[in-house]
């Protein structure tokens, strides 16, 4: 799964408009002068307006499924643009994948 690598300031969104941000574990490798994001990180979403019937649902952490087969960082295999994850609840309910819209256009990653 070849793609570009995400950073910490990529921009990962929930499919309801939340934003995702990278909560990026020690890491000394930099992409266009950002730390790279790891399986191992942590996403948290914020502004989700998800809701059922009236009721706030909204998303809460992206779960990556997959990650660099070839690069790694820290010990952890980087993100890239194309890998799989899912935006949960709090509730841990799935609510759908992410949409990844800016990355950096240096690094390339399998």
């Amino acid at each position: 799964m070849p793609g570009n690598l995400l950073h910490v300031n990529a921009t990962v969104m929930c499919p309801h408009g939340g934003r995702a941000i990278a909560r990026p574990a020690r890491s000394g490798v930099l992409v266009e002068g950002q730390p790279v994001v790891t399986l191992a990180d942590f996403h948290t979403i914020t502004g989700c307006p998800f809701n059922v019937s009236g009721t706030p649902r909204p998303c809460v952490t992206v779960q990556w499924a997959g990650a660099s087969t070839r690069l790694r960082a820290a010990g952890s295999p980087v993100l890239l643009r194309d890998s799989p994850a899912i935006c949960h609840s709090a509730e841990r309910i799935p609510q759908g994948s992410p949409l990844i819209t800016v990355v950096q256009q240096r690094g390339n990653g399998q």
